[in-house]
């Protein structure tokens, strides 16, 4: 990849480009370039306000989207495993937008370069999750874009499009989160299922977003630092004031505090906003 102007421009490239083995080239291209030095500087960019996306999978709200019982029938093993690639994809440009919106202008000389390390190689492990789900829904007989997704994710990359700290706290702390309570239960059913090819992939998915939740815990708390606020009232602001949900448990402490979380923090939130 020849260097482009900046890290910011080559994630704008990345959220511009509709089909996922763009996307995925790009990413791969973007992140090593970062990361061997051809990339130095960040620079500026101005992001789109939602990413490019494929004709498919058609977009529905969450109550449509196909339900996921996993058992010996391929159907629901793929449905789950076609969930799982959509919020990979959106994963993927989450990752680059937080760079390309946060990481210039106001605030962003504040930020070291270990913060676009951690969210290149982010963005990197999100594009590989992608293309590994993909690989496996083609050995099933499907494929990306087979079935209909909701766009739930990218909800949330809007409403905290002004606040880098609001998007720390939601993504990786909530959402990304909730990614560690739930997935070693579906690697158990896929076990169970049959399908031991499909659970190892979500053990490397799994082991791997540890670390991104770490990175959102990391950043989260270094901001907090740098603003002389504490981390945890001020999470609990956030959450509040731009998340539309519960803080469902059971919570996979085990997990959460592999990646820094406190339970201190997140449990006594257990259905916040009824």
């Amino acid at each position: 990849m020849a260097a482009p102007g900046g890290l910011a421009e080559a994630a704008v490239a990345v959220l511009a480009a509709a089909e996922p083995p763009d996307k995925l080239r790009l990413t791969e291209a973007a992140a090593a370039a970062w990361q061997d030095g051809r990339i130095t500087k960040v620079g500026r960019a101005d992001p789109p306000a939602r990413p490019a996306r494929p004709a498919r999978p058609l977009l529905v709200p969450p109550r449509e989207v196909p339900r996921r019982r996993i058992g010996r029938d391929p159907a629901g093993r793929i449905a789950l495993l076609h969930a799982l690639a959509h919020i990979e994809l959106n994963a993927i440009d989450l990752a680059w937008d937080l760079i390309a919106r946060f990481g210039s202008g106001e605030g962003g000389s504040e930020l070291p370069r270990a913060f676009f390390d951690d969210w290149c190689r982010v963005a990197a492990d999100e594009a590989r999750h992608f293309g590994l789900l993909s690989a496996r829904l083609g050995e099933l007989g499907a494929a990306y874009g087979d079935l209909p997704a909701h766009d739930g994710l990218w909800e949330a990359a809007r409403a905290t499009s002004g606040d880098l700290l609001a998007r720390l706290a939601v993504v990786p702390l909530v959402l990304e989160a909730r990614g560690l309570d739930v997935t070693p239960g579906m690697i158990d059913k896929l076990r169970r299922a049959g399908d031991p090819a499909s659970a190892a992939i979500l053990e490397v998915i799994y082991r791997e977003e540890i670390t991104h939740v770490a990175a959102g815990e990391r950043w989260f708390a270094f901001l907090c630092r740098g603003q002389g606020a504490s981390p945890g009232p001020t999470w609990e602001i956030l959450v509040r004031r731009h998340f539309k949900g519960l803080l469902k448990p059971p919570f996979n402490d085990e997990a959460r505090r592999a990646a820094g979380m406190s339970p201190d923090v997140y449990g006594y939130f257990t259905g916040f906003g009824s």
